[in-house]
């Protein structure tokens, strides 16, 4: 970590270890701090054409924007049991930016970032942002990586469970609006920027998909003699959900968060699930992985699937949206237009990868990780 010295400082300090500064730099670009849609952040052209394509999907991204609004607003009270501060949540988004490399999230999460106050200079606080950091990395880029022993860690710099489940809600809504925008901007063929040299980690391995999904609560769910009304209220909802019976009362931690993605996958396209399937396949979550009709073929690993023709196509640029949405371009999409799809077809396709990606990090981290 880079260290500097500030005037009236006596003593080198890491640069998370240090006081608000009385003038604070400027973001490289701080407009995208101000932008009205915080879901898409003005990724999409003005023509006719992209307008009515977003109009034809408007129900998925209003909840996408509602979502943004849940999860970053412009103000968070924080309590005893809720102690996520806004500034740790626009951390935590930004780290999943960066992961994702989809450089217009970065420029809005560092935008708003950058005039908060950040927590005081004591350990404590270092080490709390330091470990909330790492296992926002580590589930963003490899949920593999993700063990009984993180989310302990969490509990050990003074994380609550609700704040561990909006801490991983936050890490799948960012995961999944990287994937929404890096699709959409390849829709437009709009040009890609990457770093080169990066490399996608290792999809997760064969053990454990050819099983029954096995989950099993990685922290003690909602009681419900403890249970608020929107908490009552968000379970009923999501309960319609395919598979949520086990996983509800764990997510009810966090009512708003479970309201808007409850909402969020009741108005997505629900084809093609193979999508979906594929972005399970490579993270490593078997449970979801089981939930999907359909998966069995990419058991053995995606790029060794026995799928074909347009089944082969789906499952590619899935595959490519879930590894690095940062390098997914026009040519990602050709196949597809080429064996007819049209525009409305593939953004439903992006959308079904996209939540895979949530998902799959979600449930993986708070209920298969052992």
């Amino acid at each position: 970590m880079e260290q500097r010295r500030y005037p009236g400082h006596n003593h080198w300090f890491y640069e998370s270890q240090t006081s608000p500064r009385t003038s604070q730099a400027a973001p490289l670009v701080p407009e995208a701090a101000y932008i009205d849609d915080r879901f898409l952040l003005g990724c999409h052209a003005d023509d006719a054409e992209m307008q009515a394509l977003l109009k034809r999907h408007n129900p998925a991204l209003l909840a996408g924007r509602d979502l943004a609004q849940r999860l970053f607003p412009d103000r968070v009270l924080t309590s005893l049991t809720h102690t996520l501060t806004l500034y740790d949540r626009l951390s935590i988004a930004l780290t999943v930016a960066q992961v994702a490399g989809v450089q217009r999230l970065c420029n809005h999460y560092a935008a708003r970032l950058n005039p908060l106050p950040g927590p005081d200079s004591s350990r404590e606080s270092n080490n709390r942002l330091t470990q909330i950091t790492q296992y926002a990395r580590q589930l963003a880029m490899q949920p593999g990586l993700i063990s009984a022993s993180a989310i302990a860690a969490l509990d050990a710099v003074g994380l609550t469970e609700p704040d561990i489940v909006t801490l991983n809600q936050v890490i799948g809504f960012v995961s999944y609006q990287a994937r929404v925008v890096a699709g959409l901007q390849a829709l437009q063929a709009q040009p890609v920027r990457w770093l080169p040299g990066s490399t996608a980690p290792p999809d997760a391995d064969t053990t454990g998909f050819d099983q029954p999904g096995r989950w099993q609560p990685a922290l003690k769910p909602l009681e419900l003699r403890y249970a608020s009304a929107d908490q009552l209220a968000a379970i009923t909802r999501c309960q319609t959900l395919p598979g949520m019976q086990e996983a509800v009362w764990l997510l009810a931690h966090d009512p708003s968060a479970l309201c808007g993605w409850t909402q969020l996958c009741q108005h997505l396209p629900q084809d093609p699930v193979l999508a979906e399937a594929t972005a399970a396949r490579i993270l490593g979550s078997r449970w979801a992985f089981r939930l999907l009709p359909g998966s069995e073929i990419l058991i053995n690993g995606v790029d060794e699937a026995g799928a074909t023709g347009e089944q082969q196509q789906i499952v590619a640029l899935a595959a490519q949206l879930t590894r690095s949405p940062e390098r997914v371009s026009a040519a990602h999409l050709q196949p597809l237009m080429a064996a007819g799809w049209d525009a409305d077809d593939i953004f439903a396709l992006i959308q079904r990868v996209a939540i895979g990606n949530w998902n799959s990090r979600l449930f993986y981290a708070l209920g298969e990780a052992q």
